[in-house]
């Protein structure tokens, strides 16, 4: 009788987790936490704060990582009895991997690593919001085709400043003296910040301008090679191979919506067929109830005819 008690009891306990990860509440408190949590690292970024309630934001960090650990205890409790399917979740093994961290012996001489450990809590937003997670993996979707756009950019900076450092090296060391340097320059051209800029001295010359007389060693003006240099690069690089990795991430996006649309349609499905099979097994119990009240009342009519 106690062994049945005993199971009865773990069964209670597997099912009231269930029902506590699947309730809309304690989802609205964990990621009410997380919020929290943030909050709290970006006030240990103010020493005076840190100086005056230190001990108060210690507590209350102690008190949000007990939270997050009950959370992954409670997701680990709700699979029994295969609580190792907690594990078959790329994000339930991203959650717990970042609380881990924080439970490891770190030494004041790397509290450094302890708070960086700590903002990354932040990170299980992620988690907690369905449609971050479409993001995030969307993101991670568009990584391949990201990969061949990437190197289509890095081919057209490269051969860009090659060609600067050839072409205006001389004139303008400042911004193209050598192939680093050309790369850096570039990189803030195709961003369109104060490329005009870089343009009107490569088109006028150094020497047209006071603050570089003290780089300008041999002004050569280029009016007409300097703006097909640079409209042609930004046509290049920001209108069209920029624009591709909106495309490639828009395109993931929709991939990632559509694989989260047939896992939710697939979780239905599986739904459906338990929730019918407990309805048949309810009806057959019912079923017997019914036919044992029936021989009951029989026998009583045999028993006790003049009832």
């Amino acid at each position: 009788m106690s062994r049945k008690r005993k199971k009865s009891t773990e069964h209670a306990i597997v099912i009231a987790a269930r029902g506590t990860v699947a309730a809309a509440w304690f989802q609205n408190f964990v990621t009410g936490v997380i919020l929290f949590a943030a909050i709290l690292v970006g006030l240990e970024t103010n020493h005076e704060i840190v100086a005056a309630h230190g001990p108060l934001l210690h507590v209350l960090d102690k008190i949000v990582l007990a939270v997050f650990t009950i959370e992954i205890m409670l997701k680990a409790i709700a699979e029994l009895p295969r609580p190792w399917r907690f594990f078959k979740d790329g994000w339930n093994v991203f959650d717990f991997i970042i609380v881990a961290a924080c439970f490891l012996p770190i030494h004041a001489e790397y509290a450094t690593v302890l708070r960086v450990l700590r903002l990354l809590r932040v990170l299980k937003l992620v988690h907690a919001l369905p449609r971050l997670q479409i993001l995030v993996n969307a993101l991670l979707k568009s990584i391949p085709s990201m990969g061949y756009v990437s190197i289509f950019l890095v081919m057209h900076f490269y051969v860009y400043a090659v060609a600067g450092v050839f072409m205006f090296g001389a004139n303008d060391p400042t911004h193209f003296d050598n192939l680093p340097i050309a790369l850096l320059t570039l990189f803030t051209v195709v961003t369109m910040e104060g490329w005009a800029d870089v343009m009107y001295v490569q088109m006028h010359g150094c020497g047209a301008f006071e603050e570089m007389a003290k780089v300008c060693s041999a002004s050569t003006p280029q009016p007409l090679l300097a703006p097909f240099f640079f409209v042609t690069f930004i046509l290049l690089g920001t209108m069209i191979i920029l624009n591709l990795f909106i495309g490639v991430i828009m395109n993931g996006m929709n991939e990632a919506q559509e694989e989260a649309k047939k896992l939710e349609d697939a979780k239905r499905s599986q739904e459906a067929p338990s929730l019918a099979r407990e309805a048949h097994q309810l009806h057959q119990k019912l079923l017997e109830l019914a036919e044992v009240a029936q021989k009951l009342e029989h026998r009583v009519q045999s028993e006790h005819p003049d009832r």
